[in-house]
C-alpha cells in the first residue's frame, strides 16, 4: 500500500519524454528559443509523497506515478535532445531529466517552475530532493 498523506513538495513542470523530444523538427525547436511550451507539452503539478513521485496530467490517460524502484536515476544535463541553445546559456536552465522503468516513459525530461524570461528552474533542487527520496 502506498502512502498517499501530506506531499513532501509539490511544484509546476512542464515535460516531455526524450523519444517526444527526438521527434520534434528544427521549427519546433527554433520557437523553443522564445517558448519552451513548444517542445514540453506535457504539463501539470510534480509531486513528492512519502512513498510516489507523482506527474499529474501527464497524459490523457492521467497522472504518471512513480515508486522509488522506477526512477533509476534523477539528475540536470544539457544532452543533444536539449542543449545550452534551448535551455539558456546558463547552467540554471538544465533540464531534470528522470530515467526509469517504465516503457512509457523511460527517460523524461522536465522543467520544474520554469521561468521563461531569465530561462531558470528549480531543476537542481528537485534532483537533489528526489535522489534523497529515492535513495532513502
Amino acid at each position: 500500500m502506498h502512502d498517499t498523506g501530506t506531499p513532501l513538495a509539490e511544484a509546476d513542470y512542464i515535460g516531455a519524454t526524450a523519444h517526444e523530444l527526438s521527434e520534434k523538427r528544427a521549427a519546433a525547436k527554433i520557437a523553443a528559443g522564445i517558448d519552451q511550451k513548444t517542445l514540453f507539452q506535457r504539463r501539470g503539478r510534480i509531486i513528492l509523497r512519502p512513498d510516489l513521485l507523482v506527474l499529474t496530467g501527464w497524459s490523457d490517460n492521467g497522472d504518471l506515478t512513480l515508486t522509488r524502484a522506477d526512477i533509476t536515476a534523477a539528475e540536470t544535463r544539457f544532452t543533444p535532445l536539449y542543449g545550452r541553445f534551448l535551455g539558456g546559456l546558463l547552467n540554471a536552465g538544465q533540464p531534470l531529466i528522470l530515467t526509469t522503468t517504465k516503457a512509457s516513459a523511460d527517460e523524461v525530461y522536465l522543467l520544474v517552475n520554469h521561468r521563461g524570461f531569465l530561462e531558470t528552474t528549480d531543476d537542481r533542487a528537485w534532483e537533489k530532493r528526489i535522489e534523497r527520496w529515492r535513495c532513502g
